[in-house]
């Protein structure tokens, strides 16, 4: 329930510098009708996002044994209801410790840990998702080099089967010496890949959000058909040398910086939502796809908040206050609730951040 003094919800969002989700999820709650006192924190200092909220807090990263201690006495302090994790190391952790939050009357808007590390590993995703029948690019994992030697399809997209958000250490290869050369590389820098058959054109490619309810009743889908040609829509952009016409004169990897189409598209939103509930989706869910001949094709999933969860929330579609509204507050949420469709375009935005 809100702060009887305040009338206010008092949450927790973690990781909101670095423009990513944290930060997106902030930018949603301060859309939302519902008051949040809002406790952000980063680990650094130098966070941006520290200086959009009531309560700065710098904490050790997830991965420090006294990570979680902190959490939690952040949450006693200010009598938090919500945590919100901000990034994919912090989800991992929270998702753990989730019997640890709940004893102490804290909401956590996320999946179950099994869709979590599920999603997460590129190659389980890829092998869950064939195995129920739907549309996946022809991927391989690769762990040494025999294994790259062995793929005969290209274009060939070579990315971490383990994290690597927003398109990081992700290549384009359009033929064996590409292949070779960027596989060798990423191999000796330690990092185990997933090899993905490129496939559609840039102007296909969407993000797709899936929310379902924390008891697992689905509640609405929205997608974004994203233009990927600008500079900051683009990780990487390269000339079609690959003799396929069908995928368009430019091979492009998209970023982590989503803009475009924003509506409901249910030709792709349909099997999006087909996904989510054989996975068991609890929460927020985001897959990434190409429409290509009438067929969604997915090659990533997101188990958590999107990077385009601000976006969503511009148009009406506030996920993270949806969840606190019907799991904490009790509201009764309409199932496909209406939002508006639109186009919107993103740029950069300067902070002066407080003395220190």
């Amino acid at each position: 329930m809100p702060d009887e003094r305040t009338g206010t919800i008092p949450v927790v969002v973690t990781g909101v510098g670095g423009a990513a989700i944290g930060e997106q999820i902030l930018k949603a709650l301060r859309l939302a009708e519902t008051t949040y006192e809002i406790i952000g924190t980063d680990t650094t200092r130098l966070s941006r996002g520290l200086a959009l909220v009531e309560h700065p807090r710098v904490v050790p990263p997830a991965t420090a044994p006294d990570y979680l201690q902190h959490i939690l006495g952040i949450c006693e302090t200010h009598a938090v209801r919500v945590v919100f994790p901000g990034s994919e190391a912090e989800l991992r952790v929270l998702a753990r410790a989730r019997d640890a939050l709940e004893s102490r009357g804290i909401f956590l808007p996320i999946n179950p840990i099994e869709v979590i590390e599920t999603c997460l590993d590129k190659d389980q995703t890829m092998r869950f998702l064939e195995a129920r029948g739907f549309c996946v690019p022809r991927s391989v994992r690769i762990d040494d080099q025999s294994q790259l030697e062995a793929i005969d399809f290209y274009p060939v997209v070579l990315k971490p089967h383990v994290g690597g958000g927003g398109s990081a250490d992700v290549s384009i290869a359009q033929d064996r010496n590409e292949l070779l050369a960027f596989g060798r590389y990423l191999l000796a820098s330690g990092r185990r890949l997933i090899a993905q058959e490129y496939v559609g054109t840039p102007d296909s490619e969407f993000t797709v959000g899936v929310l379902t309810s924390m008891n697992g009743e689905l509640i609405n889908s929205i997608a974004v058909r994203r233009l990927t040609m600008s500079a900051l829509g683009n990780r990487l952009k390269v000339p079609n040398r690959s003799g396929r016409a069908d995928l368009g004169a430019l091979l492009v990897i998209s970023s982590g910086i989503s803009q475009g189409e924003i509506g409901p598209y249910p030709e792709v939103t349909g099997p999006c939502e087909r996904i989510a509930a054989a996975l068991g989706s609890r929460g927020p869910l985001n897959i990434q796809c190409r429409y290509v001949g009438g067929r969604v094709v997915v090659f990533e999933i997101n188990p958590r908040f999107s990077g385009t969860t601000s976006l969503r929330a511009m148009v009406g579609y506030n996920e993270p206050d949806v969840l606190v509204r019907e799991s904490l507050l009790g509201e009764v949420v309409q199932r496909r609730f209406p939002y508006r469709s639109g186009v919107i375009l993103r740029g950069l935005e300067e902070t002066l951040l407080p003395d220190q």
